[in-house]
């Protein structure tokens, strides 16, 4: 990995390509912010409670059809559609009042297209008392990950560092759920999983070119911190690009052959790939390097004080 630095020096922690990719960040995080306060999250049964049917028919399902039959039984907010295949619908309900298995029935039978038969492929009922819990978990999850992060950082880097690695963390979650704010996408406990993994790969990213700025300021020494983190970022370049690719590669075949059900994962998946790639560099590096790090901070002082006598 050491020819990589006598083979590429991009200057990507300049003062102008530092200030351009926070500024970009922080119209991404903005507007990631004022969709979430005014548009809010389209969250999935998970989150509100609610019915959910996945329904096989035998040949391409009637919609129009479907949604009337459910309007005749009382069902006039439910959602209908299409789930991967023609021939297979969701329906999705919020919460309903009175006995699950007359429910289901009534279901049942409101979802019949003629003679044709129905399989009921999955029924899934969540209360909304059960959403609301699994909402504060959810969020619960994410800032103790982040504050886990954040002393896991600090003991092994120095504190500057740390604060780099969670503001970097904190982007990724942020633009990541933002995301799916702004464009309405459906948001159910496999983003929030999502969520955590890409904390998880982002901060694996960061970790790796933290070492090697820290092995860097030891070594290459009478280089200012700018260009030690340079270097240390150029030799890890090739690293940093092969492992982002490579799991694009199989998220994208997710996404394209997984269906419906697991789009929403593998989107979020993705975003954050690319965004966490990206905030390992231009926030988690950026940020350390505007709090002055140096190589004094990762040495550590000297605790017996007559061993000061011997130095020279």
């Amino acid at each position: 990995m050491r020819m990589i630095k006598d083979k590429t020096s991009i200057d990507f922690l300049g003062p102008t390509r530092r200030k351009t990719a926070m500024a970009i960040s922080g119209l991404f995080i903005i507007a990631s912010l004022i969709s979430l306060a005014t548009r809010g999250l389209e969250f999935g049964i998970d989150f509100t409670g609610g019915i959910l049917l996945e329904v096989g028919y035998e040949e391409a399902a009637d919609l129009d059809a479907i949604r009337a039959n459910l309007v005749i039984e009382g069902y006039s907010n439910a959602q209908v559609q299409r789930f991967g295949s023609e021939n297979v619908v969701l329906v999705r309900l919020p919460p309903q009042e009175g006995n699950v298995d007359e429910i289901r029935e009534r279901l049942q039978h409101s979802l019949q297209d003629g003679d044709e038969k129905t399989v009921l492929r999955r029924v899934e009922f969540v209360s909304p008392q059960v959403g609301s819990e699994l909402a504060e978990r959810g969020a619960l999850a994410m800032i103790v990950a982040l504050m886990l992060i954040f002393l896991y950082v600090m003991v092994r880097f120095q504190w500057k560092f740390s604060l780099g690695a969670v503001a970097a963390l904190a982007h990724d979650a942020i633009i990541t759920v933002g995301f799916f704010s702004i464009f309405g996408w459906p948001f159910d406990l496999t983003v929030v999983a999502a969520v955590l993994a890409v904390i998880g790969y982002s901060l694996n990213d960061t970790v790796v070119v933290f070492d090697r700025i820290r092995e860097n300021f030891l070594t290459l020494r009478g280089k200012a911190g700018e260009e030690a983190m340079n270097i240390s970022i150029n030799e890890m370049l090739a690293r940093t690009i092969i492992t982002g690719l490579t799991t694009l590669l199989v998220l994208v075949a997710l996404l394209t052959l997984g269906g419906e059900s697991i789009a929403p994962f593998s989107i979020a998946l993705i975003i954050g790939i690319v965004v966490g790639t990206y905030s390992s560099t231009y926030i988690a590096s950026a940020i350390a390097l505007m709090l002055d790090i140096n190589p004094q901070d990762l040495i550590e002082p000297i605790k017996d004080a007559s061993l000061l006598d011997d130095l020279p």
